[in-house]
């Protein structure tokens, strides 16, 4: 049986035997094993990059620690930040509108200390001892339709072809017009003056 949270982040999937730190590895190293969770993945962070959740602080400090988990209409993932370092809970409300998920839970995470002695290692073996540290996971959610949004709108920019002098053309117009209300009302300003 599953144990899930009041957040809905299930700390079994996550943090099995107490090695957790190890299991995060293993997650990064199968990403990179599998180009369609690496795509995947940098399409998500597409989404969070435009939706400007890394205006936020420490948002842009989190780790991956589980995901992306693909399911028919929406893809997930969990990242991780050291409890002194949460992420602004503002930057989760950012993504809300865009009909995302966004679940907060504080826990614990055992992780190896740096070896500088004997003692340093887990008793008859060559591996480090592990302490235990409170860390924050977030939980985000996002539609396949947003990713899919996102990722054309992409591709649209990219495929454009921007003609600068149209550009120019239409700051200097933006310019005239501003020069001709800017004439407009400092002659508003001095007839005002002018009348008793």
């Amino acid at each position: 049986m599953q144990s899930t949270s009041k957040s809905g982040i299930h700390d079994e999937e996550i943090f099995k035997d107490h090695t957790d730190y190890w299991l995060v590895a293993k997650n990064i190293r199968d990403i990179y094993m599998s180009e369609g969770s690496l795509l995947t993945l940098l399409d998500f962070e597409r989404v969070l990059d435009e939706l400007d959740l890394y205006a936020f602080r420490n948002w842009n400090k989190g780790e991956l620690v589980q995901g992306p988990d693909i399911t028919r209409y929406k893809v997930s993932c969990i990242f991780m930040w050291p409890e002194n370092l949460m992420p602004d809970p503002r930057g989760g409300r950012r993504l809300l509108p865009f009909d995302c998920e966004v679940k907060f839970k504080k826990t614990n995470m055992k992780i190896p200390i740096k070896v500088e002695e004997p003692s340093d290692y887990q008793p008859g073996t060559h591996t480090a001892r592990l302490v235990e540290k409170k860390v924050w996971l977030v939980e985000i959610t996002i539609p396949k339709n947003l990713i899919s949004d996102i990722r054309t709108g992409s591709i649209e920019l990219e495929d454009e072809e921007i003609d600068l002098q149209d550009i120019d053309d239409a700051y200097q117009e933006d310019l005239d017009q501003d020069q001709y209300q800017s004439d407009q009302i400092s002659q508003n300003a001095q007839q005002s003056i002018q009348q008793p």
